[in-house]
């Protein structure tokens, strides 16, 4: 298949952590390519995130919902978009066991909007085909459930069993644009990613939350007996491996992106308090700070990411977790 040459791109959720950066690496890497960035704002977005876009000609910004069929299709024609990146995602599992219908909403009738509308505009209207459009969704590993210790790590052919609101509503919005593939023929790639980090992440994750504890001598709060497992994977080794599978991915195909980097949460609590050891020798032990939690419902044990599908695109990891976690901490402490 030939390579596919994206022009116009709505990107959405473009104001939250993986979504601006995937901007940032657009305009830097692709600066031809044009880009409508359609956001609400929750909670979770932040405008800061976008500084310095607002001078470049091919940067438009939108606040808007992507459960809004009607502006959706008003910015695919009035802005002759040709490639969809969905990224707008509730995404925070704990605000999903506690609150269910946001994820609902956002996840599953807001993909299925954009779908909705990306279907009546170009293969109704437009009668395009799959050279000249691309609907691109991003999705995580929690799909695929949680992995016990001698299990092989996810695969693309890996069974959906999702445990949380969350992960069931991203694999509600999986299954959606696989159909509208298989249904209409909508072209589409779609990506599985294990946890990102990185600068500009939510301070409600994992890494954050145990950073700012350091830097604030507070407690790291820490789930269960700390022994469930991620893989964590740096946000512009994501960017790249995004932009591979829309330019280069086949369709109607999944691709699952992983860093190599799989840790206990504990360990990984250990190697940042270790690291804010090393700035700030006098605060040191810094892992006196970690403090057990009580586990939160259905929390899955282990997450693995088999990259093999990927690497045939030619992409791969480029950032240790070392070095990642100090360009990470360093933003966090600036």
């Amino acid at each position: 298949m030939n390579d596919y040459h994206p022009k116009n791109l709505l990107v959405t959720g473009g104001a939250g952590f993986i979504g601006s950066q995937y901007i940032h690496y657009l305009m830097e890497k692709h600066p031809q390519l044009k880009v409508v960035n359609l956001d609400c704002l929750t909670y979770a977005a932040d405008e800061k995130n976008l500084r310095g876009l607002d001078s470049n000609p091919n940067y438009g910004f939108v606040n808007g919902d992507i459960c809004d069929g009607d502006l959706v299709a008003k910015l695919l024609r009035d802005h002759n978009i040709d490639t969809i990146v969905h990224f707008a995602a509730e995404s925070h599992v704990d605000r999903s066991i506690s609150g269910p219908g946001e994820f609902i909403k956002t996840n599953i009738e807001g993909t299925y909007q954009l779908l909705e509308q990306a279907r009546h505009h170009w293969l109704n209207d437009l009668k395009l085909d799959g050279s000249s459009c691309r609907f691109h969704h991003i999705s995580t590993d929690e799909v695929y459930g949680s992995l016990e210790p001698n299990d092989p790590a996810f695969t693309e052919e890996t069974p959906y069993r999702p445990n949380s609101p969350y992960s069931a509503s991203k694999a509600s919005s999986d299954h959606l644009v696989r159909a509208y593939h298989e249904t209409y023929g909508l072209p589409m790639t779609l990506s599985n990613c294990s946890n990102n980090y990185g600068p500009h992440q939510h301070t409600e994750k994992l890494i954050p939350t145990i950073i700012n504890a350091c830097e604030n001598q507070k407690t790291i709060p820490i789930y269960g007996d700390g022994s469930n497992v991620r893989d964590w994977l740096y946000v512009t080794d994501h960017c790249r491996a995004i932009h591979r599978v829309v330019t280069k991915g086949v369709l109607g195909n999944t691709y699952n992106v992983g860093g190599h980097g799989e840790l206990s949460n504990l360990i990984l609590a250990k190697q940042i308090c270790q690291l804010f050891d090393e700035r700030n020798p006098k605060a040191a032990p810094h892992d006196a700070l970690i403090a057990f939690v009580t586990d939160r419902p259905g929390h899955d044990w282990r997450y693995a990411i088999d990259n093999t599908k990927i690497k045939s695109l030619g992409w791969k990891a480029a950032t240790s977790l070392k070095q990642g976690l100090e360009a990470t901490i360093q933003w966090y402490c600036d």
